[in-house]
């Protein structure tokens, strides 16, 4: 059993899609361990996404991240990780294939 953490981001949240998002996960064999909906504070996403600190969308990353509450989940299977992945699809969503949840909500 592998955990693995995904976080509904704030244009999601904004568009009311986050039952739509969760049932995805559940539908897909994943169990949500926990959940919190928060505002990430500027230090928080900073801190969080640190590892592209040296990247040109960093900045935007991070007033993205701190533009509107998010869903915070632990998500739990077999797989988990592998799972979450193929889910959620390409990071940028033009590139994401379809049915994944980037390609229909981001």
């Amino acid at each position: 059993m592998e955990q693995t953490l995904s976080i509904i981001k704030p244009d999601a949240v904004k568009k009311g899609v986050i039952g739509k998002i969760i049932s995805r996960f559940e539908t897909n064999g994943l169990r949500i361990a926990a959940a919190k909906k928060l505002q990430l504070s500027i230090d928080d996403a900073k801190k969080f996404y640190e590892v592209h600190k040296e990247r040109p969308f960093y900045g935007e990353l991070v007033e993205f991240m701190t533009s509107g509450p998010v869903v915070v989940m632990v998500l739990e299977g077999e797989g988990a990780v592998a799972k979450n992945r193929e889910l959620m699809g390409a990071t940028n969503p033009k590139e994401a294939a379809p049915g994944t949840i980037r390609a229909d909500f981001a």
